[in-house]
Order: C-alpha cells, then structure tokens, then sequence
C-alpha cells in the first residue's frame, strides 16, 4: 500500500484560498461536528464511510479530516486500497483551529 499524502492545516487553507478543486470530508461524529467544521466540507461518520463510497469521486482529491489526524489517516488507509486520492490533515481540526488566527 501507497503512503497515504499528509497536509498540514497551512497548506490546505493556501490550497482552498487558491480555489484549488479539492474534496473535504470530515469523519468525526455528530457530536464532534456540533462545534465546527471547515466550511465546505462534507460530514460523513468514519464508521460510514463505506456505505457513502459510491458518493465520492475517485477524479478529484479528497481530504479526510477528524480530530487529530489518526481517524481520518485510516480511512484515507481503506479508500486509497479501493483507487480514491486520498490527503489527511495532519494534526485534524486541532491544528485547523490552531492556525485559524495565523
């Protein structure tokens, strides 16, 4: 199995600024969610994922996003087995938030 490509909260905000085309999910729970998402992004349930893979482009890059990285790490793991260009944000929405003020 490939790596699976990292991005930093830095370089996907640049990335969404320069209006590159770019897939966002976010597998966090409803609860997780409740207080924020980066805009744009689609919600689906890590636990999900597999029932809404018809619903996701395998053309276009799609970025996982979770909490800290390691959730959305193994379901970029899973789909890329399946030929979808998966990206992880590094650090989640830890550091998304982190760098919002930077």
């Amino acid at each position: 199995m490939n790596e699976i490509p990292q991005i930093t909260a830095q370089e996907l905000r640049q990335r969404l600024e320069s209006g590159e085309d770019l897939v966002l999910i976010d597998v966090r729970e409803d609860d997780e969610v409740a207080f924020g998402m980066i805009p744009g992004a689609k919600h689906i349930p890590m636990g999900e994922i597999p029932q809404h893979t018809e619903e996701l482009p395998q053309e276009t890059e799609i970025v996982f996003i979770c909490r800290s990285g390691a959730r959305s790490q193994r379901v970029c793991e899973y789909l890329q087995q399946f030929g979808y260009r998966t990206s992880n944000l590094s650090g989640g929405m830890m550091d998304w938030n982190e760098t919002a003020d930077a």
